[in-house]
């Protein structure tokens, strides 16, 4: 069995021509973008690419496809060199079964099928063209349409205080939306960890997935797993999700859960440290408290400890984070080493020390240890590292 770097939920912030896909996505995200930079720079094996459903990216894929330089594997997935890619659309749900919206990832083999859901799709809300779309049918309906077309489903970051299963979707448990034996794996989200979310015990069943829900080139690979798969197929993602037949995922790489953008809960004014017993903010008065994702896990919390044979989460400080290491820097020490991947794992301090101040080079060892102090975010703000 070989070892992969996955990353499965990257968004495409606008189509070859200009026009808006992820509307907060960055203007360079376009789908040639993101391959050759997930395979040239971060050092990845396999991308799930959101938002694949939009006509016009169907379009750049069915032209890189006719010029060759992406080919369909037989048993799913578009090859791009030593890359592969998953088309993937993250959709909203907000049924009458819901408190609140809810972000959910849907994965299919090949183009074809892809082309497939978009056509249904655009009979169910109102652009086709834009990402994270309010689909107006119920959760079970969306589930039962993605496993008659052969795809993988899977909840997204789902303990967000905002658009996620745990955060506002439910009161208690999944099965108040969502049909659990259609479900393929369930995504942490940058806010927590293993951990975390095992001490909801109806989770214990499912696969963790950790991804970096990319918004820029940057963001690429701030979190992932290693697959264990004969290839980087669809069909062997499938089964590692299922843990059938010795393909599991290996590892989970992902923020220390202080450094989401919602750990903690706070003011969401000012920021300032909180409880949601608070009514009102004891430092500048603000009315709304933004509940963090640990005080939601504790209400929830049904179970102690993880299930036998859950994969490790590693917590691990994207190189962004680092101190002044900055794009310049970055892009010297990727030049120098590769990729991304093999900075964060493989190049020794005394390699690092050539390219780059030892300063910046302990702090890569330090956060590859988990040594680093970190100050925890909240209220959509990243935690950081501390000095």
């Amino acid at each position: 069995m070989n070892r992969y770097y996955v990353d499965l939920h990257i968004h495409i912030g606008r189509t070859w021509t200009g026009k808006p896909v992820k509307i907060t996505g960055a203007k360079s995200l376009t789908f040639t973008n993101i391959i050759e930079h997930a395979r040239h720079e971060k050092g990845l094996n396999m991308v799930g690419i959101i938002d694949s459903h939009s006509p016009e990216v169907i379009l750049e894929m069915e032209s890189l496809i006719e010029s060759g330089e992406v080919f369909e594997h037989q048993d799913g997935g578009l090859v791009f060199g030593d890359l592969t890619i998953i088309p993937g659309s993250e959709l909203e749900i907000y049924d009458e079964q819901s408190n609140g919206p809810i972000h959910l990832l849907c994965y299919f083999p090949n183009l074809s099928i892809m082309k497939e859901f978009s056509s249904w799709l655009s009979g169910h809300l109102k652009n086709i063209q834009l990402s994270s779309q309010r689909i107006y049918v119920t959760g079970l309906v969306l589930q039962r349409k993605v496993k008659a077309l052969g795809g993988i489903f899977i909840p997204a970051h789902v303990f967000t205080p905002f658009k996620s299963l745990y955060g506002k979707g439910v009161n208690h448990s999944l099965t108040e939306v969502l049909d659990p034996n259609l479900i393929d794996g369930i995504e942490l989200g940058l806010s927590s960890d293993t951990k975390m979310a095992d001490q909801i015990k109806e989770l214990h069943d499912y696969t963790f997935v950790t991804n970096s829900d990319a918004h820029s080139l940057a963001k690429i690979a701030r979190e992932y797993q290693v697959i264990a798969m004969k290839e980087p197929t669809f069909k062997e993602l499938q089964k590692a999700l299922k843990k059938k037949e010795g393909r599991k995922i290996v590892s989970n790489y992902g923020l220390d859960p202080l450094l989401g953008k919602y750990h903690k809960t706070v003011c969401a004014e000012c920021l300032h440290p909180a409880v949601e017993e608070d009514q009102i903010c004891t430092l500048c008065g603000n009315k709304k408290i933004i509940k963090g994702v640990a005080d939601r896990i504790l209400e929830l919390k049904t179970a102690e400890s993880s299930p036998e044979g859950r994969p490790p989460y590693v917590h691990q400080v994207p190189l962004e984070f680092i101190p002044g290491l900055g794009p310049r820097l970055l892009e010297k020490l990727v030049n120098h080493f590769g990729s991304e991947m093999a900075i964060l794992h493989e190049v020794p301090y005394e390699a690092l020390k050539e390219v780059v101040p030892p300063k910046i080079a302990d702090f890569v060892m330090k956060a590859r240890e988990g040594k680093v102090n970190l100050a925890a975010g909240g209220g959509g703000k990243y935690g950081k590292i501390a000095d």
